[in-house]
């Protein structure tokens, strides 16, 4: 499977926007799929990840109650809605796709992953 994310930008402080990582193939749907992101001189870190049904869905601390992640299985889309954005968000976020279905936080599970599509916050 291909993963294309899109959605990044430059946003202030405060502000909002919505990633999506479209996948190819026609499997989609048994994926579950995940989110990281990694900054500049920083190790990629887990933001969020949701199983194959949507059913559940799992955040890092740091994001949560601000980011949201869902899907849209008839779209092969996944979406990250992140709102109240700070600096320390500033980051290339990717998407991943885990073929077990779950939602995984651990990196080391994902069979795919996305470009990246960055994300920069301006204080």
């Amino acid at each position: 499977v291909q993963l294309q994310a899109s959605g990044g930008g430059l946003v202030q402080a405060g502000g909002s926007l919505r990633l999506s990582c479209r996948a190819s193939g026609r499997t989609f749907s048994n994926y579950g799929m995940g989110w990281f992101r990694q900054a500049p001189g920083k190790e990629r870190e887990f933001v969020a990840a949701i199983t194959w049904s949507g059913g559940s869905t799992y955040y890092a601390d740091s994001v949560k109650g601000r980011f949201t992640i869902s899907r849209d299985n008839a779209k092969n889309t996944v979406y990250l809605q992140m709102n109240s954005l700070k600096a320390e968000d500033t980051a290339v976020y990717y998407c991943a796709a885990d073929k077990d279905g779950r939602a995984e936080v651990a990196g080391i599970r994902y069979d795919y992953w996305g470009q990246g599509t960055e994300v920069t916050v301006s204080s």
